[in-house]
């Protein structure tokens, strides 16, 4: 009896256990293609850091530039602190943008938090035929940790002093709606 219960699980295991582990290797692999595939299709002078999208930025606030700076980021995150001026579509909303932006040659700067998300965005508006977006590696994490302005929908234009990812706070009570 022992040994029929013995080959059972070794059979179960072998069948079930370890080709998950398989399958969360795959997984893993996979998004890693797609994130490499859709960086691929973005040309090499099209990575710009944050210096140059702050540029980029005084330009279109003096109205020297019509170019789009597009937060792709949550709206939660967009309206705790965003680029003044810049415009919202998040993430996974890349098919709008084509709705709304019918000339392929816009230019288009769009940053995320850091760059993962707005490789995946940017990837695939050129997917999509869009030839002249940009992609601000380091995103709002960077323009925040070089004090560049922010606004707030509730406090107005704001500064960083000093990011957090997730700030850590202790509460006596806080009451979430």
């Amino acid at each position: 009896m022992y040994r029929n219960e013995l080959i059972i699980s070794a059979v179960f295991t072998f069948l079930f256990l370890i080709p998950g582990v398989s399958f969360a290797t795959d997984i893993k692999a996979g998004e890693k293609a797609v994130y490499d595939d859709l960086r691929s299709h973005i040309p090499e002078d099209k990575f710009k850091k944050v210096d140059d999208l702050y540029k980029k930025w005084q330009e279109v606030q003096n109205n020297k530039s019509k170019a789009i700076i597009l937060d792709i980021r949550t709206r939660g995150e967009f309206d705790a602190g965003h680029i003044i001026g810049s415009n919202n579509i998040d993430s996974g909303h890349a098919y709008v943008l084509s709705r709304k932006i019918a000339d392929p040659n816009t230019e288009i700067w769009v940053f995320c938090r850091t760059k993962h998300r707005a490789s995946y965005f940017v990837g695939t508006l050129y997917k999509y035929g869009f030839k002249n977006v940009y992609i601000v590696e380091g995103g709002i994490k960077d323009w925040a940790e070089k004090g560049y302005p922010l606004g707030n929908r509730h406090l107005g234009e704001i500064k960083v002093i000093k990011y957090h990812k997730e700030l850590q706070e202790d509460y006596l009570y806080r009451e979430d709606m």
